[in-house]
């Protein structure tokens, strides 16, 4: 799994939890509700000053632990996708293992 489908499995639970938002789109075509979802989660994360594929795990984490887990793992791939030594990007992100 990666950002894009974290933020997609995401969004379902995301819009539940918002029924203001879905009052809002209610009659817009299912497209477009889908388009102001993502742009209402994607301002979400940028208000908590988050990237927003970790509001999307925040979303699709069922334990505490699991978030954990889901974190490290992206942490993960972004370091290996930069060709960085794990203890290097940890410390320059200030990830926590």
């Amino acid at each position: 799994m990666n950002a894009n489908d974290w933020t997609e499995a995401a969004l379902a639970k995301y819009i539940v939890t918002n029924p203001m938002l879905q009052a809002e789109i209610q009659d817009l075509s299912p497209k477009e509700q889908q388009q102001q979802t993502l742009w209402a989660f994607e301002d979400e994360a940028e208000n908590l000053g988050i990237p927003t594929w970790e509001l999307a795990l925040t979303f699709i984490a069922e334990t505490p632990e699991q978030l954990k887990e889901l974190r490290l793992a992206a942490h993960k791939e972004a370091a290996e996708a930069l060709d960085m030594d794990w203890e290097e990007y940890c410390e320059l992100n200030e990830v926590e293992v």
